[in-house]
């Protein structure tokens, strides 16, 4: 009787465990998936090395590009790939 018990019942039980279990870990992931994480920027310094003073950044596509300053405009902030040619655009705080 107990063996035809948990004959039956096995396969539902597993299906509601992997089923919860999928649940929690989609919820969480899209509660991670929201924005990238920041990026750092490079422009030139004030000795004109080209590349080698930091501003943060975001790699999160929006109209505003990256910048030293935004009012008045300062100088583009861009990524080190491709020899300082990645476009970053302006963290959203």
């Amino acid at each position: 009787m107990n063996t035809i018990f948990l004959k039956k019942m096995m396969p539902f039980a597993i299906v509601m465990v992997t089923g919860t279990a999928g649940a929690f870990l989609t919820t969480s992931m899209q509660k991670t998936a929201g924005s990238a994480a920041p990026e750092i920027g490079y422009v030139t310094d004030d000795n004109n090395i080209p590349c080698n003073k930091e501003v943060d950044c975001s790699t999160d596509f929006n109209l505003q590009l990256c910048r030293v300053s935004y009012a008045p405009p300062g100088q583009q902030a861009k990524g080190k790939d491709n020899n300082c040619d990645e476009t970053l655009y302006r963290p959203s705080n």
